[in-house]
């Protein structure tokens, strides 16, 4: 039977969970369509979901349409969990992306699209709520085509939009063939002779409009309603016909993609793979990272809304897997997957907070339970300060601050607070240093020689580690001791911020060979160890570091704000003191468009003043861009949770104290 993964996406309120119960009741799975309002729905499980109205986690549920079986996730709408999105989308087939008929396109709709366009993700697009007061379809369909994409299908038209009796109504062949003739044509040269010549039949038009679906380059628009169920046969008929159906051979070598980790009732892991090819079946062993090997203890698939214990998964499917310990989100099962030239992640964190428990006595407790949130969340980073006992979590934004908080309340049974947001800089080296250590000279304490040389390197190419000595001078294990040693202390530059865009090479190196006294064993006193490389490595590289000099640099975000004309003689003015930049300001009609960029610090404010000064009618979107030199005032410094380096005579002390 053909296989479907599908996601629905969508700015949040939109509309999205109701219409995933809408296609569960419409497929039969369900005989009840439950409420987002009353916590019921089937997809929204967490209990904070129910309680607070929103997506958190993705969730999957099964259905049929005709003879095709499609797995459907819903994801959340809320752009402070656009990495649970982000996941999702490395396993889709196809997607319906969800506009309401009331508010529109909105800023998380944009940054959805550019995403589904950018990974050539068959979509079609719903605009739901025509029932809604305020409903204005025609209205929306031109912002579709003028903020989503020109390239769109509106499949039909809604009649009485805007009362509990509003319908959609499909065209006919006659009334959507010059539409359609004129869009597919432009993208099919064979098409567009036959229209020329005049000879274009209804089923090589509706040909046309599959194969360009499928490939991404056109967008069928349909109308409906979640609560009513307007819309919905037309459009469940339109999923099935108009997106293309998982391909892979399920006698092919196995590879499969994680995209979610959850703990299970008893506390074990349970993994969300999609397999692409091969079959996948209990009790086969896989490797994981870190050269570990796993064991398939359990596998289920989804069958008409819940999960089936089942021997095997195949190409195509998705399914769960239990008895691996050691996976992690993003990991590959069996054959890792070729990158795709069009692949795109969303940005990381750009913020982070001090979360400390209301009781001291939960302190060990709350690190074992962010570490567990984090399994299922890579993206939410930890820094442990061991010097300061406390625990920063990295952010995408408040309210993902706000569900962490309520997590570790309902789940784990601790009650925490959080210092206020911080930006997440960086550090960049400035310039060129060297320093070096030698083996059994003062003032090295440690029995190793290591010298390093940092040099910056291009903007994005991460850290490059390398080597200017011979790989046979000493024990391959030496070595790798000092490149981790290096990766792990280049976490806290000289101003206490990870430090990337860098290559670091060791120039010198030098060991103590194994030394013995007769009758005896190893004489540790006597003889190099990966502790020596792994204690002289950070002063070394800090000295180098120092020596070169590094720059912070703040997150930015490039934003588009649109706002009434009107309004701009008090918008501009608080811009400029929130020190963004505005590139380029268009007007048309009553409404202006502005771009540029702002500090990440300063978009929650910005978000504050902006419905007083534009009267409730300003809509902004911002999104990561790149790094930008913190210029003026003091440099911002990250107090340090390492042996600190960067104080000789203190580092000293503290690897004296943690041997």
């Amino acid at each position: 039977m053909p296989m479907l993964n599908l996601g629905i996406l969508a700015h949040v309120d939109a509309g999205k969970t109701s219409l995933t119960e809408r296609l569960l009741y419409a497929a039969g799975v369900i005989d009840e369509i439950g409420s987002v309002d009353e916590g019921s729905t089937r997809t929204d499980t967490l209990a904070l979901e129910r309680r607070r109205g929103i997506t958190i986690k993705s969730a999957v549920v099964s259905f049929t349409v005709d003879d095709v079986t499609v797995n459907l996730i819903d994801t959340p709408g809320h752009p402070d969990f656009i990495a649970e999105v982000e996941r999702v989308l490395s396993v889709l087939d196809g997607a319906v992306l969800v506009v309401s008929a009331v508010e529109g396109v909105q800023a998380q709709t944009r940054v959805l699209m550019r995403t589904l366009q950018r990974l050539r993700i068959p979509t079609i697009v719903l605009v739901n709520k025509i029932d809604r007061g305020g409903a204005r379809y025609e209205h929306v369909l031109e912002q579709i085509s003028a903020r989503l994409t020109p390239a769109i299908v509106p499949m039909g038209e809604a009649r009485e939009q805007g009362t509990r009796d509003a319908r959609f109504t499909p065209f006919t062949e006659n009334r959507l063939r010059t539409p359609l003739l004129d869009l597919l044509a432009g993208q099919d040269d064979d098409l567009l002779a036959a229209y020329v010549e005049g000879g274009v039949s209804d089923e090589r038009l509706r040909a046309a409009l599959v194969r360009q679906t499928g490939q991404a380059l056109v967008h069928p628009v349909y109308l409906g309603s979640a609560m009513t169920g307007a819309g919905i046969p037309e459009l469940v008929a339109g999923i099935a016909e108009l997106l293309p159906a998982g391909a892979g051979d399920a006698d092919g070598p196995v590879s499969g993609t994680v995209f979610k980790v959850e703990r299970g009732p008893a506390g074990e892991k349970i993994a969300y793979v999609r397999m692409f090819s091969g079959t996948l079946r209990t009790r086969d062993r896989l490797p994981l990272r870190d050269g570990e090997e796993g064991k398939v203890t359990a596998i289920s698939v989804f069958d008409q809304g819940s999960a089936v214990r089942e021997t095997s998964v195949s190409a195509g499917r998705i399914g769960t897997l239990r008895g691996l310990e050691g996976i992690r989100i993003g990991d590959s099962v069996g054959v890792p997957r070729k990158p795709s030239a069009h692949e795109h992640h969303f940005s990381p964190p750009t913020l982070e907070t001090v979360v400390t428990p209301c009781h001291p006595r939960d302190r060990g407790a709350l690190h074992l339970a962010l570490t567990r949130l984090a399994e299922q969340d890579p993206l939410i980073g930890l820094r442990q300060d061991e010097i300061r006992k406390e625990t920063s979590v990295s952010l995408y934004g408040e309210v993902q601050k706000e569900v962490i908080q309520a997590t570790l309340a309902d789940e784990f049974g601790i009650d925490v607070v959080f210092r206020g947001t911080t930006p997440l800089c960086v550090e960049r080296p400035v310039g060129t240093g060297a320093a070096a250590e030698f083996n059994g000279k003062a003032p090295n304490p440690f029995l190793a020689t290591v010298g390093l040389r940092v040099d910056p390197a291009p903007v994005g190419s991460g850290v490059d580690f390398r080597l200017e000595v011979e790989l046979g001078a000493m024990p391959y294990a030496f070595f790798k001791a000092v490149e981790d040693t290096v990766r792990e202390t280049l976490g806290q530059g000289i101003h206490g911020w990870q430090v990337t865009d860098c290559t670091v090479t060791m120039t010198r190196s030098g060991y103590s060979p194994r030394q013995s006294h007769a009758h005896q064993g190893f004489d540790k006193s006597m003889s190099s160890t990966g502790a020596d490389f792994r204690g002289v490595t950070p002063l070394v590289l800090m000295s180098a570091l120092r020596e070169a000099g590094t720059q912070v640099y703040e997150p930015v975000h490039r934003f588009r704000l649109e706002a009434p004309a009107d309004t701009l003689g008090a918008v501009l003015p608080v811009l400029a003191k929130q020190r963004a930049v505005v590139r380029t300001t268009r007007t048309h009609r009553s409404t202006s468009v502005l771009e540029g960029w702002i500090p990440v610090a300063r978009v929650h404010e910005l978000g504050q003043w902006l419905p007083g000064l534009t009267r409730g009618e300003g809509e902004l979107e911002c999104a990561f861009d790149h790094y930008a030199p913190v210029v003026g005032g003091t440099v911002p410094d990250r107090p340090r949770t390492d042996l600190n380096p960067l104080d000789r005579k203190e580092y000293l002390l503290n690897v004296a104290r943690r041997v």
